[in-house]
């Protein structure tokens, strides 16, 4: 009988929390509020096309005279967690990576499942430790030294490695995975640039390659942290099941490389990114401890790797399906290699673009932007909420939320890009004459390589190696898909295409290379 009055007690507690989530749920604007689920169904029903579903909710908000915000409603969880607010328009997105920068940190709970892999990096950091991490690495990416190694390792790759693979599938009409192969190439010119030591993943046979393969697990598993409630991975963790156990013995392997790596390149600095952190100090003057200097460079190989290798997945695939701009595109390539290398076009293809040439190639990095534009690598990004805050549109958003900002949205609302916002257009970033580069006046329209204070310090480099990789691509083949290949979204924090890109190299003719020159 004792137990009665407890479950009275039990019932109407839940109640009236159910009540209370309902109630305040059906005042926010967003998807269906179901009663106890509330906008849980939603995401579960939506989860294989997650991005558009919140671009299209974020669209039934209103129209150009409005801003893009909605709110999501998850029971169950704490009061404040219980509604977390997502939004794509600029002004809002202003306030959160710059205008008030601080009052939205990494937080703890995304912290907290990246800290086994990335530690305390500069991606999974805030405060003075994210601070001292972004002033050492902003000297090293302003060098001109450190954009040598990087062209160094980006024209090796291409013509010791890509080339040879993408002959040979040509030559056997064989199809290859695109995006595998580009995800090797950026591995390896990352893993040069930051170790100084090239894993050689891109090679005839492409080969496995244990650190690669334990990464790449290591990354699969913390991104599974944040699908789940934090107690469950916690308690998996505890003993060592699922997802759990598989990264407790990928980090294994990350760790005894890095520990091989480190202790190298004490016996033998070099010029790549991990020696220049060696002399470097931490905040409280010391040199950074093997454990840091572990983490903080796998940190830019998270951000070097995948990144750059699934834009380029996603500007190859458009320029198939745009002939038109994928001419435009050969037609500059072949007016800047006639002004650097001459009329003889067999001296056209013996080399890849250098960085110097690229970065005469205003179209192509044109149709770059407007390849991340529409397909951002990142596509939604994540902010803790440490004081009680107002967004510019009136959005209150409390202490403890979470808040989004959605960069795939934001390139697909015509009240922010126009009515053609769906449409692949480069020209949108060129000036009235064609012949510059111009980024948007609000530069919160494109997010795409972040914006504010956590601007990616590498957004020129990622250019140029996406540029001379289009351009030794391009130059060389004509790309067609697989017939029945489908391509489509892989729902995770980076765009990655679910099944790959499955295509057939068709060699370019040098006579038909002439015709765009004429």
């Amino acid at each position: 009988m004792e137990t009665l009055p407890l479950f009275f007690t039990i019932a109407a507690a839940t109640s009236a929390y159910l009540l209370w989530f309902y109630i305040l749920a059906r005042q926010l604007s967003g998807p269906k509020v179901w009663p106890i689920l509330g906008s849980l169904p939603g995401l579960v029903s939506n989860r294989a096309r997650l991005h558009d579903w919140i671009a299209s909710n974020l669209r039934s908000t209103g129209g150009a005279a409005t801003y893009q915000t909605t709110t999501l409603a998850l029971p169950f969880v704490a009061r404040k967690q219980s509604f977390f607010t997502v939004t794509c328009h600029p002004k809002n997105i202003e306030h959160i990576l710059r205008t008030r920068f601080d009052n939205y940190p990494k937080g703890p709970n995304w912290q907290e499942a990246f800290h086994d892999l990335l530690g305390q990096g500069i991606f999974n950091s805030d405060g003075d430790t994210w601070l001292i991490q972004r002033k050492t690495a902003a000297l090293e990416f302003t060098t001109r030294t450190l954009r040598q190694a990087m062209a160094r390792w980006v024209s090796r790759t291409i013509k010791l490695r890509l080339w040879c693979i993408l002959a040979k599938a040509a030559s056997e009409n064989s199809p290859v995975d695109l995006q595998d192969l580009l995800l090797r190439l950026t591995f390896d010119n990352i893993c040069g640039l930051t170790f100084g030591k090239d894993p050689e993943t891109l090679s005839p046979g492409l080969p496995e390659n244990p650190f690669s393969n334990a990464f790449d697990s290591a990354t699969e598993a913390t991104l599974q942290r944040l699908l789940y409630p934090g107690f469950l991975w916690r308690l998996k963790k505890a003993f060592g099941f699922g997802m759990e156990r598989s990264l407790r013995k990928s980090l294994e392997v990350v760790e005894n490389f890095m520990n091989d790596t480190i202790t190298a390149r004490k016996e033998r600095p070099s010029d790549d990114l991990l020696s220049r952190f060696m002399k470097k100090r931490d905040v409280d003057g010391n040199f950074f401890p093997g454990s840091v200097l572990s983490r903080i460079a796998l940190n830019f190989v998270l951000a070097g790797r995948d990144t750059s290798s699934v834009a380029l997945s996603w500007f190859f695939w458009l320029v198939m399906t745009h002939p038109e701009i994928e001419a435009n595109i050969i037609r500059e390539i072949s007016m800047v290699l006639k002004d650097t290398r001459g009329d003889d076009r067999e001296k056209w293809v013996e080399e890849p673009l250098n960085f110097d040439e690229a970065d005469r190639l205003t179209y192509l990095k044109a149709a770059l932007a407007e390849t991340l534009r529409l397909y951002p690598s990142v596509p939604e990004d994540f902010k803790y909420v440490i004081s009680d805050d107002i967004l510019p549109d009136g959005t209150y958003v409390p202490a403890g939320s979470s808040v989004t900002y959605s960069i795939y949205s934001v390139g697909r609302m015509k009240s922010i890009w126009g009515e053609d916002c769906l449409e692949f257009r480069p020209e949108r970033w060129l000036s009235i004459n064609g012949d510059q580069f111009e980024t948007p006046k609000d530069g919160y329209k494109f997010v795409a390589f972040n914006a504010g204070p956590r601007t990616c310090l590498g957004k020129d480099l990622a250019y140029l190696q996406m540029k001379s990789v289009a351009s030794a691509v391009l130059l060389r083949y004509r790309l067609s898909l697989v017939p029945g290949h489908r391509v489509e979204q892989k729902m995770s924090l980076t765009l990655f295409m679910k099944n790959g890109l499955q295509v057939f190299m068709h060699p370019r003719k040098l006579e038909e290379v002439s015709t765009y020159t004429t």
